[in-house]
């Protein structure tokens, strides 16, 4: 068992290390406890996976999907992937790369609405 704790450990650090773009810059929104200082770890393992932005205290749990989220399989993987996090007592939302990019002041109000269990206007 304890092989398995240093691998999700090694791979954690290594999804680290290799972020994409828009990780890294909602990662700066995230980080340093910015939003109702909440603490955001990144490449969380999560079971058999790993959350890309997670907040343990409030089981909130923030996933970003490129390109190639977009595919029947993927689709699919996303649900399961929903499913288990869920049956697991997490929030889960999503938000597209592009999202990051083009519209990250609403994806953060998103974010605090679900921090706060609140819709968004």
């Amino acid at each position: 068992m304890r092989g398995v704790h240093i691998h999700e450990t090694q791979r954690a650090r290594e999804l680290r290390r290799e972020q994409t773009a828009a990780e890294g810059r909602l990662w700066r929104r995230l980080r340093g406890r910015k939003l109702k200082g909440l603490k955001f770890v990144r490449q969380v393992p999560l079971g058999p996976y790993f959350g890309d932005f997670v907040c343990r205290e409030q089981k909130l749990v923030i996933e970003l999907d490129g390109a190639t989220h977009g595919t029947d399989a993927e689709i699919q993987r996303d649900e399961r992937r929903r499913a288990y996090l869920t049956d697991q007592g997490y929030r889960v939302i999503r938000f597209t790369n592009a999202e990051v990019f083009n519209a990250a002041d609403s994806i953060t109000e998103t974010i605090l609405a679900a921090l706060e269990r609140r819709t968004t206007v």
